[in-house]
């Protein structure tokens, strides 16, 4: 079954940085593109990057461009965000999902991202 398992969240201070993993199963990894989302409390789940299958495009929201960094190994079947110049408003529960064909969404379990002094 497919399984999406997130990591590497945690409290981080203003400025600093972070790098959240997620190591997926299930699937042929290589043949999909991956997404990351997070969900801040009290608003709904919104869209912070995605990378195609091979990893030679990327897209990212607005809030995060030029401080986040999305990243594969499809070698180690995981998607990687690299978190910098960190926001109080990136606090977030941090999921990374993929969409299969047949358009059923798979989600992980999210991991917590405290950006706090």
């Amino acid at each position: 079954q497919v399984q999406l398992v997130e990591s590497g969240g945690g409290l981080v201070q203003p400025g600093g940085s972070l790098r959240l993993s997620c190591e997926a199963s299930g699937f042929s990894f290589s043949s999909y593109g991956m997404q990351w989302y997070r969900q801040a409390p009290g608003k709904e789940r919104e869209f912070v990057a995605r990378i195609i299958s091979f990893g030679s495009y990327r897209e990212y929201a607005d809030s995060v461009k030029g401080r986040f960094t999305i990243s594969r190994d499809n070698s180690k079947n995981t998607v990687y965000l690299q978190m910098s110049s960190l926001k109080a408003e990136d606090t977030a529960v941090y999921y990374c999902s993929v969409t299969l064909r047949g358009g059923f969404a798979y989600w992980g379990q999210g991991t917590q991202v405290t950006v706090s002094s």
